[in-house]
């Protein structure tokens, strides 16, 4: 399982570096001044850093909007499990994108490397990409609501980062008001603590059934 973990890594750094090294590479406020290598550079680190540090050496402020849009999404993804890293971690987002493609090709079985993933890890990560999405879109629907006048993006990229524990912002989190700055609280604690151990601290224990329902059929998409 170790070449897996190699290679989602790999995927995400190499993709995410690749698109922001086009999307920014004639951007005069952040790579276009710099050489080649320089350019380079800049791109993969700004790359990684959405998953780990969340230091920059570029102007967040000044990237492109889909450069920005595409920093959510790595933030959103986050680092691999038992680190310090927030987000849904990247072998919940492996193991979705794994189900989407077994499901595209017909087939049962979810497997990486020889592997097969058990159904209560798929049924978990799509728990956990669920609540996540869930409380940064219901988070930035308060902040659009208590910080009137905000651009939008500022906003979802504030409550991203805070929900992923990445510490990049825009500069908004200063501006916010009092219950803006609570809200942006709550989510950083939400995401350090992660959403399905949040859950399951917030729902009721149960006894395990021990009866199963009839099985039902729905039409699906």
């Amino acid at each position: 399982m170790q070449s897996w973990y190699a290679a989602k890594f790999a995927i995400l750094v190499i993709t995410g570096s690749v698109l922001i090294f086009i999307l920014e590479y004639n951007n005069p406020a952040t790579l276009k001044p710099m050489s080649l290598s320089g350019k380079i550079l800049g791109a993969v680190y700004q790359s990684v850093t959405p998953r780990t540090a969340g230091s920059n050496t570029l102007s967040i402020s000044d990237l492109m909007p889909t450069t920005l849009f595409l920093i959510i999404f790595l933030m959103f993804i986050g680092a691999s499990p038992g680190s310090t890293g927030g987000g849904i971690k990247t072998t919940t987002f492996a193991i979705l994108i794994g189900a989407v493609k077994s499901q595209i090709r017909g087939k049962e079985d979810v497997t990486f490397f020889g592997r097969r993933m058990e159904n209560n890890l798929i049924y978990k990560s799509l728990t956990v990409t669920v609540i996540a999405l869930f409380l940064i879109i219901f988070v930035t629907m308060i902040l659009t609501v208590t910080e009137p006048g905000k651009d939008f993006l500022m906003i979802f990229f504030e409550t991203t980062s805070a929900f992923s524990t990445v510490g990049l912002s825009m500069g908004l989190t200063p501006e916010l008001s009092q219950i803006g700055k609570v809200m942006i609280i709550i989510t950083m604690f939400a995401g350090r603590v992660g959403p399905l151990t949040l859950a399951f601290a917030i729902a009721k224990k149960r006894k395990e059934d021990h009866y199963r329902y009839p099985s039902g059929k729905v039409m699906i998409g």
